[in-house]
Parts: structure tokens; C-alpha cells; sequence
């Protein structure tokens, strides 16, 4: 499955369900809010840094991306091949102190 070119295609075609999480985490980022615009920016310059097969209702993956303005984002989205949308789980700026090259956790 190309993960990164059907979640994009979902989004230019208002595909795309926010979860109440996602919703909550981008108004309260602790580095400042994200927008729609700027998660729809990141998927289409981002790159797939984890999968995540096991996670229920639907397989998810980590999706590394940055924003125009040179925003990193990091968003967590699953697929519903039922109706054939994307759902964005989580949206965050990766922290510094979390994550190396904002592709690989600190450990």
C-alpha cells in the first residue's frame, strides 16, 4: 500500500476526518497552533517514519512533514478503506527533546 499518496489523495478530495484528539492537540500545541492548511502541507511534503499495522479500527502510520513556512509536523493518520477516507489521529510538533532528526524518539 503507498501510504503517503493515498492519504494525500484523500485530502484533495475532502477526505479527510480529524479526530476529536487531533482536533484538541493542534489548538493546544505547546509550540503554537496548527492549522488545516499547515497538516495538509506537511502530508504532502512528509515521508512515512513509522507504521503502525496493529492499531485498531484501522493501521496507522507516523508521517513526517513540514509546512511551507518550514513548520516539522509530525501526523499520526490511519485509512478507512470502507469509505475511503483518511483520519487524522494525532497531529504535534515533534519536540527536540523527544526526538532526534525528528525521525527517530530519544531514548
Amino acid at each position: 500500500m503507498n501510504w503517503p499518496e493515498i492519504i494525500r489523495r484523500c485530502f484533495d478530495a475532502e477526505q479527510a476526518l480529524y479526530s476529536s484528539h487531533a482536533r484538541r492537540e493542534m489548538r493546544e500545541e505547546e509550540f503554537g497552533p496548527i492549522t488545516d492548511q499547515e497538516v495538509y502541507e506537511a502530508i504532502c511534503t512528509g515521508e512515512v517514519i513509522e507504521t503502525y499495522p496493529d492499531d485498531t479500527p484501522y493501521p496507522s502510520i507516523l508521517i513526517l512533514g513540514t509546512t511551507t513556512a518550514g513548520r516539522p509536523l509530525h501526523t499520526v493518520c490511519a485509512y478507512d478503506s470502507e469509505h475511503d477516507q483518511a483520519v487524522v489521529v494525532t497531529v504535534y510538533q515533534p519536540d527536540p527533546d523527544r526526538w532526534e532528526d525528528r525521525r527517530r524518539r530519544k531514548r
